[in-house]
């Protein structure tokens, strides 16, 4: 089980939205880059970073707050936001980027999904935000008719590394992960699914660790950790000893 930090970048700044509203952006650190060092130094295994202005206008807008966290971490980064052709995908690749999230790409171009699964193994994801299990695109701004069971079978034996799925009416607002749902999703493809959207603190942290949700990667984790509801040490302690425990048991 990984819990993947979130930063979010908007005008080169790490914010939060609330259910994914750019006018509801809260700054938390005008230094993306130290931010991801604090999380680096804290323990965590990965980063999550969404370019938001590039989810928006549907192309890489904060470059250059990306390339300081990829330059100031050595942890593995997975990017979304904006990435829609492949000319993208490879220039973040070449950055040295882990893992790219495909969201509105995975539903305007399928294609696009199958075709960079299939050259970079292992570094693809697709993004499914889902607003009343339908996914919504374009930076959140349109829902689609897709659901986000159909759009995960979409992508089934393609390569795709994992399913990043946000209840989007939990982000930002600290309700806590609609884990049954992200489960659901999980039991339905081969595919690893990440829950994302509302993480509110240690107690959902002990439900991931729930034995009903033992098919899940992880999780993301955002406001919560930035205004102090969810102690990293803690939560990431939690998550050392199941690992313990699941190796002793052999």
């Amino acid at each position: 089980m990984i819990l993947f930090p979130a930063i979010d970048l908007k005008d080169g700044q790490c914010v939060r939205l609330v259910q994914g509203e750019m006018d509801q952006a809260t700054v938390f650190n005008d230094d993306p880059a130290a931010q991801a060092r604090s999380f680096e130094e804290a323990g965590f295994d990965w980063l999550h970073v969404v370019d938001l202005n590039g989810a928006f206008e549907g192309r890489p807008v904060n470059r250059q707050a990306v390339e300081a966290i990829y330059e100031a971490v050595h942890l593995p980064i997975q990017l979304g936001g904006g990435i829609r052709d492949l000319d993208t995908i490879i220039a973040w690749l070449d950055l040295g980027i882990d893992r790219v999230v495909l969201g509105t790409a995975a539903v305007r171009d399928p294609g696009l999904v199958r075709e960079a699964a299939h050259d970079f193994p292992g570094c693809i994801a697709v993004g499914i935000d889902a607003r009343d299990g339908k996914v919504a695109i374009e930076g959140w701004a349109e829902t689609s008719e897709m659901t986000a069971l159909d759009l995960a079978r979409r992508f089934e034996d393609v390569g795709v590394a994992a399913i990043i799925h946000t209840d989007i009416a939990r982000d930002g607002v600290l309700e806590g992960l609609n884990l049954d749902a992200s489960a659901e999703l999980a039991k339905a493809v081969t595919i690893p699914v990440i829950a994302s959207g509302g993480l509110s603190g240690l107690e959902d942290v002990r439900r991931l660790l729930d034995p009903r949700y033992a098919m899940l990667e992880g999780a993301i984790a955002g406001r919560a950790l930035y205004d102090g509801r969810l102690d990293a040490g803690e939560a990431l302690a939690l998550l050392k000893d199941r690992r313990a425990a699941q190796k002793a048991k052999g």
